[in-house]
């Protein structure tokens, strides 16, 4: 609820007073005592939108990005209200006011755009709108006959008295002035002097400044606007090791990949349009308890174990493995990726093998059992015997610390965003803390939250800090799941939750790509590129491995336990790759910035039960207005046809061909056609299953 006490409109009545003509009353000068010790204020803002944990935590935005704000907004009476959002950059001073426009429920709603980084933050303006109020009532009274001259004096001395207001350009005082005029001429007809008063250049000049009345103001809530990749951007995931590894034709033994041969691959990475090249742990591997092929208890000599257990007698977090390369070869890796557009993404897993330095040196951070031994990772009914979780309990402030130098060490080497792996089993205000820390000295890291747990503690670490998180985007299937989750991540938790839609993982394989051919990895493809402005891919997803282990939405021969060889060109050369398709879709991607908004997403209905529709729209001052619309058959067996039925507010169109059509560009085939609210599709799953459309806009 509001707090602060309402402003008086500065109102220079007096001629009209002295003439005797009624005017509207202006606010009393002084607010009233008695209601200076409500909360409310004189006119009631409520449920003010985004506000995170009454404004303790901010809400989140990336520059240029559309902060969706609404708030419940209503007054006594029949007078009419306007609300605006005003927006503040890190300095206290005003950027931005926008209208907000009425909802149903007493709701008003709009958009903010900060411009840069930084710690900003917004208030709701509510007041009373003298001129809507005396346009409604003089319309229904006049029409009526009822008080005409006093409606049309009272319009005529409101006009006159914001004519005066020097805040005004010459251009809209002239326009006031004029109308003012028109409604005090007697010896024009009722209808005449009325519609000088209803004029659209009238209608224009309050609608830039409205004429306000019982000001009243809403407490300013913080908005954390952060650097564009902590909210836009495509991940691709390769295992360094694997990337250059070569085997051997007759013993079958591998020679490790490195950094210096990875440091190729990140060409093709490149040229799919990725802007995240996302490593897993690139640190020693434990020994003890290594996992052999596709999560065997036990090892060969030559099996080089999981990433993911990390630590041995070469060292832990803060080394890499010797396989790898030296810290120059890193260095060298992340020089070559920003050369080609690339950030490196490092993988921070708190979590350590059972001969990591740690394990010796300090046993505190480990849970012991009763039988005197370390504990090791279990997530039922998998277990992981080559790995101890963390305890945060019994040395936080040393291991907190800990953590802090890791990742500093990393940033020293280039390192500005980290995949948090499993941060939900630990503490919560331990991620709190360290992303609060790191942002302060390094405002444009970003942390991904590798979350695949209970919506409440996703939520939470997204407030806790967290730029990013997985999603359940990978689960989500069928047409009622993707509509009702493409909802909830843009309407319901976009202020604090970026989802980054990940369409698979060297943990994940779901049964869905398992069975659903070339076109399921196409469909799933479309949907998180079009869907969210952050999504990714591990590699081998562009050559449609799909061969699971028995029982499990795992790969078989995972490459967690196993060096992978795979013939990227070859496959690309002899038509059996989807890399030119996922090329085109972060191409898409970039030319249109509608596609890298999280809150402007509308679902759109459909006859078919397999058949999605969804629009993004943006418009920007500078560049007109941007919508893409996006149709997709979710069956990846089958041709799938029906209506797709637009809503035609959401795309903004405002005008139409002669025939009411518009005209829409498929962006994957180059095809154009003219589409109206309702729009018959036909999508075949073998060939396209998918239209992603343009909106054309005059220009």
């Amino acid at each position: 609820m509001t707090t602060e006490q309402p402003t008086p409109r500065a109102s220079t009545f007096a001629a009209a007073k002295q003439s005797g003509t009624p005017v509207l009353r202006p606010a009393s000068p002084k607010p009233a005592k008695t209601m200076a010790e409500s909360s409310i204020g004189r006119i009631p803002i409520s449920a003010v939108h985004p506000v995170l944990e009454d404004g303790r935590i901010p809400a989140k935005s990336v520059p240029g990005g559309l902060l969706e704000v609404a708030a419940t907004v209503f007054r006594e009476g029949h007078d009419l209200i306007g609300v605006e959002a005003v927006l503040y950059d890190s300095k206290g001073r005003e950027r931005q006011r926008v209208t907000l426009q009425a909802r149903p429920g007493d709701r008003w709603a709009g958009q903010l755009i900060a411009d840069k980084p930084g710690q900003w933050s917004f208030e709701i303006e509510a007041f009373g709108d003298l001129y809507a109020t005396w346009a409604h009532h003089a319309q229904l009274k006049i029409a009526a006959g009822v008080d005409v001259a006093v409606m049309l004096a009272e319009g005529g001395a409101l006009l006159a008295d914001a004519a005066e207001d020097p805040a005004r350009t010459r251009a809209d005082r002239q326009a006031l002035a004029a109308a003012a005029t028109g409604l005090a001429d007697t010896a024009a007809p009722v209808p005449e002097r009325l519609a000088a008063g209803l004029d659209e250049s009238v209608r224009a000049a309050v609608g830039r400044r409205p004429i306000k009345d019982l000001v009243t103001v809403s407490r300013r809530y913080p908005v954390k606007v952060e650097r564009d990749a902590a909210g836009r951007g495509a991940w691709y995931e390769f295992f360094p090791r694997s990337e250059g590894a070569q085997q051997h034709p007759e013993t079958g033994e591998w020679t490790s990949g490195n950094f210096r041969t990875a440091k190729h691959s990140l060409d093709r990475v490149a040229e799919m349009g990725f802007d995240v090249i996302y490593l897993p742990p690139i640190h020693p591997i434990g020994e003890v308890n290594r996992k052999g092929p596709n999560n065997s208890l036990v090892a060969g000599p030559a099996d080089p174990g999981s990433p993911w257990a990390i630590g041995s007698a070469a060292g832990g977090h803060d080394a890499i493995h010797p396989d790898l390369g030296s810290f120059q070869d890193f260095d060298d890796f992340v020089a070559r990726a920003a050369e080609l557009g690339l950030e490196v993404a490092l993988d921070l897993a708190l979590q350590a093998a059972p001969d990591h330095p740690w394990a010796t040196e300090h046993p505190e951070w480990f849970t012991t059992r009763i039988d005197g031994s370390i504990a090791y990772a279990e997530n039922p009914p998998k277990k992981y015997q080559d790995i101890y979780p963390i305890n945060f309990d019994n040395d936080p402030d040393g291991l907190a610390k800990e953590v802090l130098r890791i990742v500093q060490l990393w940033i020293s080497h280039g390192v500005k965003i980290f995949r948090v792996d499993n941060p939900h089993t630990k503490p919560l205000w331990f991620w709190q803390w360290l992303i609060a820390k790191v942002n302060k000295k390094h405002p444009e890291v970003v942390f991904l939250a590798e979350a695949f747990t209970r919506p409440a503690v996703m939520h939470a670490l997204g407030k806790a800090g967290f730029q990013q998180s997985y999603s359940y985007f990978t689960w989500r299937n069928d047409k009622a799941e993707i509509e009702a989750y493409l909802h909830e991540i843009s309407h319901e938790t976009a202020s604090f939750y970026r989802p980054n839609f990940f369409v698979n993982t060297p943990d994940i394989l779901t049964e869905y790509l398992q069975y659903g051919g070339p076109a399921a990895f196409k469909i799933r493809a479309v949907l998180a590129a079009m869907g969210s402005p952050l999504w990714g891919m591990y590699a081998g997803y562009e050559l449609y491995e799909h061969v699971a282990r028995p029982g499990a939405e795992e790969y078989l021969d995972n490459e967690k336990y196993e060096y992978k060889a795979r013939d990227f060109a070859g496959a690309e050369k002899a038509g059996r790759s989807l890399a030119p398709f996922i090329a085109k879709l972060n191409q898409i991607r970039r030319e249109h910035p509608a596609l890298l908004e999280l809150a402007n997403l509308t679902v759109h209905r459909t006859s078919d039960p397999a058949t999605v529709a969804f629009s993004k729209t943006k418009t920007q001052m500078e560049s007109g207005s941007d919508t893409i619309i996006v149709v997709v058959n979710v069956d990846p067996h089958s041709v799938r046809e029906g209506v797709v039925y637009l809503d035609l507010a959401a795309l903004g169109i405002e005008e139409f061909n002669a025939d009411g059509s518009f005209t829409v560009d498929e962006l994957i085939t180059g095809q154009s056609w003219q589409w109206r609210d309702e729009n018959y599709v036909r999508l075949d799953a073998h060939l396209e299953p998918a239209h992603i459309l343009h909106l054309r806009r005059s220009e």
